[in-house]
């Protein structure tokens, strides 16, 4: 077939105006576990009414005003409504899998996650989640096991990956075997950090892993919550903010970097209906967001930024919110503080109902999930795509084959 010289120049253009377009070379994956729109809308909600009595209009997270907006399906491949093994798989690695599987496809073929091909090609990688390490969602990102409880198995992968960052809650179950979790780690050459004194002695290792500081006193094996660490008063604590910005002192390098941040405790707090914590987790992670658009400013031409989530939880909304009374309960002149909220002296239903919010579930919806993205590619994430879009999405933004 003949082709006309107009259709030889549009095609020259669109050429030009591809191979012109900046490749982005640092990447911010930031997946808020259980964060769905409701989600977004109680929280953005919160900070307008937190102005003051009788104030109207949505506040803004560091990500609300990102140019670029989609929304994205997580089913899985055995059940519309997927659990966070799954999702975290799907968003990982491009496939569909069963619930419960990390990167073990139906067919029981091991996929591996675009932190492996990323990281083949020269860029640095850096996995972190205020839960447990080797727990479903950042265990998706370097572990294959056909279950996700079994967790000393995922965690023994951590070690044969090379990827130069983890942070994070502590090993979930390290000592199932021999050796732990710890020594493997330890064995590939990883500096492991407990707490920010630790990890800037430690930080010039050419691997690291840096864990909330070890509190025998409550015993922590993950991130405390925004309400705990209100609680607790503990200048120990660290958050998905400071980890991000650990990573990016870690990673940063000419070549570029990938990270994957994932801001757990959203889906706890929606699996209880527990609106305070759904509230300020999300404020958190926004928190961690902000570190990297303080990132993405210094380097706009090849930085992307991903917000999304793995599923929906609990499915939240806004009915005739009066949200400033959560900010009242824990105001310090409240009749009612974080410490009775946290003994349970509050009942979380009659909080919901008082600040005029509704729940449709404790578990996983089958809802789809916002895609908030900003930078160097981020065109390709509007509208409605798959969450097994997004991985593949990443490396074409990259310029990396899938």
């Amino acid at each position: 077939m003949k082709l006309s010289k107009s259709a030889i120049l549009t095609a020259l253009v669109l050429c030009l105006a591809s191979c012109s377009q900046p490749k982005a070379k640092y990447v911010f994956l930031f997946i808020g576990d259980g964060m769905g729109f409701g989600c977004l809308s109680v929280a953005e909600t919160y900070l307008a009414q937190s102005e003051g009595e009788g104030a109207i209009g949505m506040g803004k997270l560091a990500f609300s005003d990102f140019p670029v907006m989609g929304a994205a399906s997580t089913f899985s491949a055995d059940h519309q409504r997927t659990d966070s093994a799954a999702s975290g798989s799907a968003l990982s690695s491009g496939e569909k899998f069963n619930n419960s599987a990390l990167c073990i496809s139906p067919a029981g073929d091991t996929i591996r996650s675009i932190a492996y091909k990323l990281h083949d090609v020269g860029y640095k990688v850096g996995i972190m989640a205020t839960v447990c390490i080797d727990h479903a969602t950042p265990g998706a990102f370097y572990g294959q096991v056909s279950s996700r409880g079994d967790y000393y198995e995922i965690g023994s992968r951590l070690a044969d990956t090379g990827f130069e960052f983890f942070g994070g809650g502590d090993f979930n179950r390290p000592d199932q075997a021999q050796p732990t979790c710890y020594e493997k780690a330890e064995s590939a050459g990883y500096a492991i950090a407990y707490g920010r004194e630790e990890f800037q002695a430690k930080k010039d290792a050419d691997k690291v892993i840096f864990f909330q500081k070890r509190d025998t006193t409550h015993n922590l094996t993950q991130l405390p919550t925004h309400l705990e660490r209100m609680e607790r008063n503990n200048p120990d604590d660290i958050t998905l903010a400071e980890l991000v910005s650990c990573a990016v002192e870690k990673l940063d390098n000419s070549k570029g970097f990938f990270m994957m941040a994932e801001g757990s405790m959203i889906d706890y707090a929606a699996h209880s209906n527990n609106l305070p914590d759904l509230i300020f987790e999300t404020l958190d992670f926004s928190d961690a967001v902000a570190v990297a658009m303080e990132f993405y400013k210094k380097h706009p031409k090849n930085t992307l930024i991903v917000v999304t989530a793995d599923h929906e939880t609990g499915g939240p909304a806004c009915t005739r919110p009066n949200l400033i009374k959560v900010n009242e309960m824990l105001h310090p002149a409240a009749e009612t503080n974080a410490d009775n909220y946290l003994s349970g002296e509050i009942n979380l239903s009659d909080l919901s109902k008082t600040a005029g919010v509704g729940w449709t579930a404790t578990s996983h919806t089958a809802d789809r999930v916002p895609v908030y993205a900003i930078g160097a590619g981020s065109e390709k994430f509007a509208g409605e795509i798959d969450n097994t879009d997004i991985p593949r999405k990443i490396c074409e933004a990259m310029g990396v084959n899938f």
